[in-house]
């Protein structure tokens, strides 16, 4: 028998886009699927589209769940973890779209591999341009991994997508180890997949596109400002304090080494979006309190020439780092 799987699909402000995303996971060849749709006080009409898609459709197996306040992303993908019945778990953004063989492309590798997370490709259109490419990143690996530490790395080292969306997860893995979204932050994707892959051990690869992402003037992508370097900045604090609390010396290699590949990652990412010198400023400032490579590491060949180059170079005066980045990012 077929196992069942949860999509969970968040309601809120996508009305324009939510029936196309519906009607993907209606023609799905995989049927025993149960869909969680949760509803974040949507102030348009996005409730009323749910509801008359599933009726027209007599779908037995489709619920929405109502929050009692609008709560964000964070508690929505929570409620999504906690109401879901299914063997495994997917998350699908409400104006995106997955493949008619998405799910059944994906469970029979996690099934034939048996592991906690797998992996798909993710397309990006631009619908002005009509244009498909990869813009969050193109699978570099189809190996199966099976111990943490070499999990850990793969992340780490951008061999794992840091999107929610297009996994499909073991859900009681994440239950029993309380792997959760953190509350009060937004565009947290990246927090989230760094904190699965502490705690994960086994991952599979599906190579296919299985998932298109649409670009769009509202996509969070085009629309960054202070509030999401901010955000970038607390998301850094919480991998600092997995840095901190680690104790296996290989681990705490692996996680400074990420640390610092974010936070240069994140200073592009702030320049890139506003050019504002005071923000960017701010923002390395701020990543100056995060943990960064002691004096012996710069010797040590656990930390990679990019990773030496990108912590010395955040390291300067605030004043300095900022003459240099804008010498090495001039666009």
């Amino acid at each position: 028998m077929q196992p069942l799987v949860t999509i969970s699909i968040p309601l809120y402000n996508c009305e324009d886009s939510l029936e196309n995303s519906l009607e993907s996971v209606r023609r799905q060849t995989y049927r025993n699927l149960e869909v969680t749709m949760i509803n974040d006080c949507t102030p348009d009409d996005s409730v009323r589209i749910a509801e008359d898609f599933i009726k027209k459709y007599d779908l037995k197996n489709w619920k929405i769940y109502h929050l009692e306040q609008n709560s964000g992303l964070s508690v929505v993908r929570n409620k999504g973890i906690d109401t879901a019945e299914g063997k495994y778990l997917f998350f699908l953004d409400s104006d995106d779209v997955i493949t008619e063989n998405c799910i059944e492309k994906l469970v029979e590798v996690a099934e034939r591999e048996k592991v906690q997370m797998t992996i798909s490709q993710i397309e990006c259109e631009k619908l002005k341009e009509n244009e498909r490419f990869f813009c969050l990143g193109k699978l570099k690996d189809t190996q199966t991994i099976r111990n943490n530490k070499d999990l850990l790395e793969a992340f780490a080292n951008d061999r794992i997508p840091s999107s929610a969306v297009n996994k499909l997860f073991l859900l009681d893995v994440f239950k029993k180890n309380k792997i959760y979204f953190v509350q009060g932050l937004f565009a947290q994707d990246e927090l989230w997949t760094f904190h699965s892959c502490l705690k994960l051990e086994s991952a599979a690869f599906q190579p296919d596109v299985t998932y298109t992402y649409y670009l769009h003037d509202k996509s969070v992508i085009h629309n960054r400002g202070k509030r999401h370097f901010d955000n970038w900045f607390t998301i850094g604090k919480y991998m600092d304090e997995a840095y901190r609390a680690e104790k296996d010396k290989k681990r705490k290699q692996i996680i400074l080494n990420y640390l610092t590949r974010y936070k240069d990652m994140t200073l592009i990412m702030n320049w890139r979006a506003q050019k504002n010198e005071k923000l960017w400023k701010e923002s390395y400032r701020k990543y100056k309190t995060l943990s960064s490579l002691g004096l012996f590491d710069y010797f040590s060949s656990a930390y990679s020439k990019q990773t030496k180059k990108a912590d010395f170079l955040m390291s300067l005066p605030t004043s300095i780092g900022m003459k240099i980045f804008r010498m090495r990012w001039r666009d």
